[in-house]
């Protein structure tokens, strides 16, 4: 959309064509049905799931908003950091760096649902927008002034979607959030570790919204070694999670993860850092798929900036 010269805006047109295909002719992959099942019945796109919205917190002193109205942050999990049990694992870090940096903070809980971001990408726009209307009302209702989330899908619909549907918020992606934590001298990286890290741009983080930097402050105060993929920031190559498409099944000879990881490889790090759980995911398959015998890890930004300070 960016580059082309007589801006055609592909994207919009995409999800129209999609909206007609669900919601018109009820003409979509099978695994994307599931998909859409589950958030009208269980509020979240993760079929067969046994994880529930509060397990990640087990052991930490984290407290719903209903339990602390005085909160001045909300940390919005979202689905995939709630229910997929890898991603426990970073919204734990994230959490526990706000703790560590004095942040007052709460999470809805069980009351929280999926923003519905799947739902629009996918074409169904009318579970979109009723699962807004839900979440809005329910924010709205609790007087929530602050957001910060670890998930760029969750951070685009709160920003640039939500406002429609009367939910102003201030929105924050984790990395924004604690590099500014770091800025203000609340948070110290007291190790740094020896490993070369590169960092993948997540599309709705990087792209969409211009957030570059801040993760990237991150990962340079976790190590003393970073190194970037030929294409990064502005030009950026997708994780194949968006979209939808993390509920399908790709053609094996054309796995987008598989073409993304070669490229991570390719550079010699150690580390593939990310900040969204879909990248998360579809990294991790990449990166197992394509590594060899090389010692090559997957960790969210969040995840290194915890291992440096604590």
């Amino acid at each position: 959309m960016e580059a082309c010269p007589v801006f055609i805006e592909q994207m919009p047109k995409i999800v129209d064509m999609r909206r007609y295909l669900v919601m018109e002719e009820s003409d979509f992959p099978g695994a994307m049905q599931e998909a859409i099942t589950s958030l009208e019945s269980r509020g979240h796109p993760f079929r067969g799931t046994q994880s529930s919205r509060v397990d990640w917190a087990d052991g930490l002193n984290v407290k719903t908003i209903s339990e602390a109205r005085d909160a001045e942050v909300l940390l919005w999990v979202g689905c995939g950091g709630a229910l997929i049990e890898r991603n426990q694992k970073v919204v734990r870090a994230t959490a526990q760096l706000l703790e560590k940096a004095g942040v007052k903070f709460a999470v809805l809980g069980r009351e929280e649902k999926c923003t519905g971001d799947p739902a629009r990408r996918i074409g169904n726009e009318f579970l979109f927008q009723m699962m807004a209307k839900e979440n809005v009302a329910t924010l709205n209702g609790y007087a929530v002034k602050k957001i910060v989330t670890s998930c760029p899908h969750c951070f685009n619909t709160f920003r640039n979607e939500y406002p429609q549907f009367g939910g102003r918020y201030e929105v924050y992606h984790h990395s924004e959030f604690l590099a500014g934590l770091v800025n203000e001298g609340k948070l110290t990286a007291v190790e740094k570790t020896g490993l070369k890290i590169t960092y993948h741009d997540p599309c709705y983080l990087g792209r969409h919204n211009g957030v570059f930097d801040a993760p990237r402050r991150l990962t340079q105060l976790s190590s003393s070694s970073t190194v970037e993929m030929k294409q990064n920031r502005e030009q950026g190559f997708c994780c194949g999670g968006g979209g939808g498409m993390s509920f399908i099944e790709e053609p094996k000879d054309k796995r987008v993860n598989q073409e993304r990881a070669r490229q991570a490889l390719e550079t010699g790090a150690n580390v593939v850092a990310v900040g969204c759980p879909f990248c998360m995911t579809m990294m991790e398959d990449g990166v197992n798929a394509r590594k060899g015998e090389r010692d090559v890890k997957v960790m969210d930004i969040a995840e290194l900036l915890w291992q440096s300070v604590k």
